[in-house]
């Protein structure tokens, strides 16, 4: 059995394109999936796609290629088995790693040595999107890299980085393709009965804070410009605590919280600690915030208990640029977002794993010290950092305007079929040349 199982992983080491078989499992909302599986087959692959629902279906237009998965949940391990071995599948394609038919699923291929490609949101996002091999966030192959190991890679390259752009790439087709996704899941989903969301909310609740969400934007764009103006017509010193969607999976899965109000008692009980009495700290929402948790008023009531009111903010989102430009240090549990604070410079105290948490440039200071004196990254390491990524997992582009799908397109096809990750194919100098993104800084 075991010289099988090396035998087959050989094989699929070194196939040809027209010998490829790509499996897709649930994607991104929208219809990058269903172009970039165009794309593979175009290239001479094939492609399947494994639907779980009438908004996996919607969005994916080749019918010859759809496999309906109708069964329950306790079958799925079962059934992914006997499909790759029927179509002979040598990868597997999907938009996240910890959904539980993800997780199953990558377990089990990675058991016959298939290639396992994760595409995510961009570790530098906006305007980039995150494609990696066996894993991402907290099950990324950069958790256990360390700056020598990124340093060394980089010693043949002389790319000059963008600079991070100041806001969020394509907020409203995002949104726009969510809710969309959900109405089919409602009204279309009658083959599917054995589906079960991958988070507790129901789909019909989903569907309407989408709606809402869509419907609110003018009125909470008007909130945060006046919220945003009083904190920075304050005059007083500020600290920032990125906040994340309580139902992703990089705070479920790679964070010490099960709920964010628990990330808001530990941050607000550290400032009443350590922060100077003149100082405030500016709670900020991520951009996706759609009401399910009541951030503001848990904000509020806990300031009051700490003693701390009239001393704490709370932001609907909007641009992280123009607050970071004066804000003294941040802390967060693994956003993405404490990407534009290492590049500024700024203290930063991480709570959860993250790619990014390297002793180099994150705080392990006790919190209340941190907001009495915190200690600054080391700024040279990051750019190093930023400049190993950019060159390798972080692709230019989009999932969901088709302007940031055809920039996406036109790179990760080639490292899908490269024989190396984006990690080795740049130690190895197998790397194809980076495209040059050009972006105005807001």
């Amino acid at each position: 059995m075991t010289e099988d199982l090396v035998s087959y992983k050989d094989c699929m080491s070194d196939l040809a394109p027209s010998h490829r078989v790509f499996l897709f499992l649930q994607g991104p909302h929208g219809p990058f999936f269903h172009r970039l599986g165009r794309m593979l087959r175009t290239a001479g692959a094939t492609v399947w796609r494994v639907g779980f629902n009438a908004g996996d279906r919607a969005f994916w237009f080749h019918h010859n290629s759809y496999i309906p998965y109708q069964g329950p949940a306790e079958d799925w391990c079962d059934t992914f088995a006997a499909l790759v071995a029927d179509k002979g599948v040598s990868d597997i394609v999907l938009y996240g790693d910890t959904r539980p038919i993800h997780a199953k699923a990558v377990a089990h291929a990675k058991s016959l040595g298939l290639r396992v490609h994760v595409f995510e949101e961009g570790y530098m996002r906006p305007w980039w999107v995150t494609y990696e091999r066996g894993g991402s966030n907290g099950n990324s192959r950069l958790m256990q890299m360390d700056m020598d190991h990124m340093k060394a890679a980089l010693d043949g390259s002389d790319m000059e980085p963008p600079l991070p752009p100041g806001h969020w790439g394509d907020m409203r087709q995002h949104i726009f393709y969510g809710a969309l996704y959900h109405w089919f899941v409602m009204f279309r989903n009658g083959q599917y009965r054995n589906f079960k969301p991958h988070r507790d909310l129901t789909v019909t609740r989903e569907f309407i804070l989408y709606v809402k969400r869509l419907l609110l934007m003018p009125y909470l764009a008007l909130d945060r410009m006046i919220a945003t103006a009083r904190i920075r017509g304050g005059g007083f010193p500020y600290h920032m605590a990125l906040l994340q969607l309580e139902h992703d999976s990089s705070f479920q899965n790679h964070s010490p919280f099960s709920t964010m109000t628990e990330f808001l008692e530990v941050v607000i009980d550290g400032f009443a600690k350590g922060a100077p009495a003149h100082h405030h700290l500016v709670f900020k929402a991520h951009p996706l915030e759609d009401g399910r948790v009541p951030l503001r008023r848990a904000i509020r009531d806990l300031a009051k208990a700490h003693g701390v009111t009239g001393r704490v903010h709370y932001l609907r989102g909007g641009k992280l640029a123009q607050l970071l430009s004066d804000c003294r240090s941040a802390v967060t549990v693994n956003s993405t977002a404490a990407q534009q604070v290492l590049w500024r410079g700024i203290p930063l105290k991480v709570f959860g794993d993250a790619v990014y948490s390297k002793p180099e440039f994150v705080s392990d200071q006790p919190l209340s010290e941190f907001f009495q004196n915190a200690t600054r990254p080391d700024n040279a390491a990051y750019r190093i950092y930023r400049r190993y990524l950019l060159e390798t997992s972080q692709l230019p582009g989009g999932f969901y305007s088709a302007r940031g799908r055809r920039q996406l397109l036109r790179q990760v096809v080639d490292m899908m079929l490269s024989q190396d990750d984006p990690y080795d194919a740049l130690a190895s100098g197998t790397a194809a040349p980076r495209q040059q993104l050009r972006v105005v800084q807001q």
